[in-house]
């Protein structure tokens, strides 16, 4: 009798380890898609990481609220669809929560606010709204907030310049660099880590309303939301937001 207890119980160890293991195993592993190239919030470092500020708050929010991320660099103008077709599972990486993109996907509560603006050579003489009706190449990356505004503006009577689009905002910068364009519209947090650099200064600010910076997450994955906008909210109380903002210059 005591030998077949004996042996009931290894077979129930064995079962807890198998079926434990295997539950492990299928835990969910949230991605987060991040812009390869949107420093300081998103980008790959030079050894191929994704970090940033995004990143690094996205990691301290995850392990907070006991669940596993991982961190997905893509292409900026294809992330929402990607987000819809369920390949990520979050867009932590400076996304502006437009009225437009609400449509489509749910933000978490607001956590950064910026304007837009022109970057150009330190040699440009001219002011934003003189070259805006100069008929000279601006450059914008795809898909972001600035693009969005640029391609309204362009279409308006009183301008004149041509629009060139980019996958990145870095590559816009190359050009801008050699003098292939004028100058590039971004987000002025972007701008900002630019001016570290010698060679650019910020030609002017649109007349557009500032926008906040939000997590984008699909409509339908309420808890996963409720998590992440808890787990935000505590990291903003925390010491290390202000540490975060800080190492990023935020």
């Amino acid at each position: 009798m005591r030998k077949r207890f004996g042996l009931l119980l290894a077979a129930l160890a064995a079962f807890v380890l198998c079926f434990g293991g295997l539950a492990q195993a299928e835990e969910k592993v949230y991605v987060n898609g991040i812009d390869f190239g949107f420093p300081p919030f998103g980008f790959v470092d030079k050894a191929g990481k994704p970090t940033g500020f995004d990143v690094e708050s996205m990691d301290w929010i995850a392990k907070k609220m006991g669940f596993k991320i991982k961190h997905q660099p893509m292409d900026w103008d294809g992330i929402i669809p990607a987000l819809l077709a369920k390949k990520i599972d979050i867009i932590a990486s400076g996304m502006s929560a437009t009225a437009e993109r609400a449509e489509k996907v749910d933000f978490s509560i607001p956590y950064y606010e910026v304007t837009q603006v022109l970057v150009v050579g330190d040699k440009e003489t001219a002011p934003l709204a003189d070259l805006l009706k100069s008929g000279k190449k601006i450059g914008i990356q795809r898909g972001t907030v600035t693009a969005k505004l640029l391609e309204g503006l362009v279409t308006q009577p009183g301008y004149k310049f041509e629009l060139v689009p980019y996958d990145s905002t870095d590559l816009s910068m190359e050009d801008v660099k050699i003098g292939r364009i004028a100058g590039s519209g971004m987000d002025s947090t972007i701008a900002k880590e630019i001016m570290n650099a010698p060679g650019f200064k910020v030609a002017g600010t649109f007349d557009a309303a500032p926008e906040k910076y939000g997590y984008a997450m699909r409509k339908e994955d309420k808890e996963f939301q409720d998590k992440v906008n808890k787990g935000l909210k505590l990291l903003m109380a925390d010491p290390y937001w202000g540490e975060l903002k800080a190492k990023y210059g935020l």
